[in-house]
């Protein structure tokens, strides 16, 4: 992309866009308004220590006006414990209610086993990148 050209990723300005602070260095979840949708990102271990990280995201993402697309970004997830999982169905079974759809976006081997493992991989849609799935 040449500089200066639009990219999708770029956040919107938008007073509803915000960041929750990580609950220790290294990991976190934040919330913000892209041109494709809204965009959760997790990064890090998602457990229970970043359950107050997961109920501002969950509000904010309850306040939307619109349907639009959430995407779980969670590529950088090193760790997932039964709280992270609960957070992420919690997001996909939201969008089914207001009509938005959900996307787990790049999700690390970490998090696509423990989804494996408790049976709910195939309910979420994923989507890679080109680069990655070549």
């Amino acid at each position: 992309m040449q500089d200066g050209a639009n990219d999708p990723m770029d956040p919107l300005p938008s007073d509803s866009a915000q960041d929750m602070a990580p609950g220790r260095a290294g990991s976190g979840i934040s919330c913000r308004t892209t041109y494709e949708g809204t965009v959760l990102t997790l990064w890090g271990d998602i457990d229970a220590l970043l359950r107050e990280n997961a109920s501002s995201a969950m509000a904010t993402l309850a306040a939307r006006p619109d349907p639009d697309p959430v995407i779980v970004d969670a590529r950088d997830v090193t760790f997932i414990d039964s709280s992270g999982v609960a957070f992420i169905l919690q997001v996909f079974v939201l969008g089914e209610e207001t009509g938005s759809p959900v996307l787990l976006r790049e999700p690390s081997a970490v998090v696509m086993e423990v989804l494996d493992m408790v049976g709910i991989s195939q309910r979420i849609p994923v989507v890679r990148s080109a680069a990655a799935s070549a």
